[in-house]
């Protein structure tokens, strides 16, 4: 049973970022556990930015999650060596992997040896998705258990941006981007097909620096892309904390009486 039914966006509020992370706990590890049961993985898809560290903070400490079989893949990622300070493998590593037992090839990179050929790290990264989820001329696009998703305050979500041709990109799994107006300009990004056929998509936003994006984005329609984010048949929630909420005049839930 998912945790919420398909429908209307979900926006659970939460009274700090403590609370933030207590509540993504709990919502992670009951999808974690469902996917196990039902099919015996865990596939997600983690962004960077501040979510790695607000995603980890409760859940690395969690011993009732199975994470020995969790598939992890990237929204997104720059074209840079694994170790590289700008690296979202370097970051979710650090916040989360170090301190739980997800197996090494269970976390699918970008290829080190390819980041110098977006175009090809891009490839590379749709054949393993390939891998993961059958192959390419069975399935027409991955269904990832969830994706979980920061943005920005341009509202950019992935390194998808307002603007940019890659919004309107509707076969390929995965996409490369040489022109970013957020350094490190060369990115391989999941495109929107792929985020809108998972089970269950979450934002994560905090702070006050979020409150008028946050507006914008959930209680005025338009087209940034974060607001493209629309899962066909899965669900999509927001989880943010009171500073980033103040401003949204949608209809909200306490996170941590609903979850």
């Amino acid at each position: 049973m998912p945790l919420h039914p398909a429908g209307p966006t979900q926006i659970f509020t939460f009274p700090d970022v403590a609370a933030l992370s207590q509540g993504l706990d709990t919502y992670v590890a009951k999808l974690s556990a469902e996917a196990i049961h039902r099919h015996g993985k865990f596939t997600v898809a983690i962004s960077g930015g501040s979510l790695p560290k607000q995603l980890a903070a409760v859940l690395k400490h969690n011993k009732s999650v199975d994470f020995s079989n969790w598939i992890v893949y990237f929204a997104d990622e720059r074209c840079v060596p694994l170790d590289h300070e700008d690296s979202n493998y370097l970051l979710a590593k650090t916040e989360l992997f170090d301190y739980v037992n997800i197996p090494q090839e269970n976390i699918h990179t970008i290829d080190p040896d390819l980041v110098s050929d977006p175009e090809e790290a891009a490839e590379d990264y749709i054949s393993q998705l390939a891998k993961t989820f059958a192959t390419k001329d069975s399935v027409r696009f991955p269904v990832f258990d969830l994706i979980l998703l920061g943005v920005g305050p341009d509202g950019h979500t992935c390194s998808l941006f307002p603007g940019h041709a890659l919004l309107k990109e509707a076969t390929n799994w995965c996409a490369y981007i040489t022109d970013s107006p957020k350094p490190p300009s060369e990115r391989i990004t999941l495109t929107f097909p792929v985020l809108n056929h998972a089970h269950h998509v979450a934002f994560v936003a905090a702070g006050a620096g979020k409150q008028d994006m946050l507006h914008q984005l959930l209680d005025t329609p338009g087209h940034l892309p974060a607001q493209m984010v629309k899962p066909v048949t899965g669900t999509l929630s927001w989880f943010v904390d009171d500073a980033a909420a103040a401003k949204i005049t949608s209809t909200t839930h306490k996170g941590l009486e609903r979850l």
